[in-house]
């Protein structure tokens, strides 16, 4: 499973959901759906725009974790 790390990514920057939507150009409510792990996809654009934002690498936000299935994690 790939787990997002934006809130972390977030918190060490010291920067809100308001400013980087404001920054990436995407929704608070896109942000919001990233940030709690209920992304299904993510375009590089938008990855791209992000890590720029935060001045971080594409593995500072996502992670994968062997062993566990997001399909499974969907129906508890």
């Amino acid at each position: 499973m790939i787990i997002i790390n934006l809130d972390v990514m977030m918190a060490k920057r010291k920067m809100s959901l308001n400013e980087l939507s404001e920054r990436v150009g995407i929704t608070l409510a896109n942000l919001s759906i990233l940030k709690n792990n209920k992304a299904k996809a993510i375009r590089f654009s938008t990855l791209d725009a992000i890590c720029r934002a935060l001045d971080c690498h594409v593995e500072d936000i996502l992670e994968y974790v062997p062993g566990i299935d997001p399909e499974e994690d969907d129906h508890e």
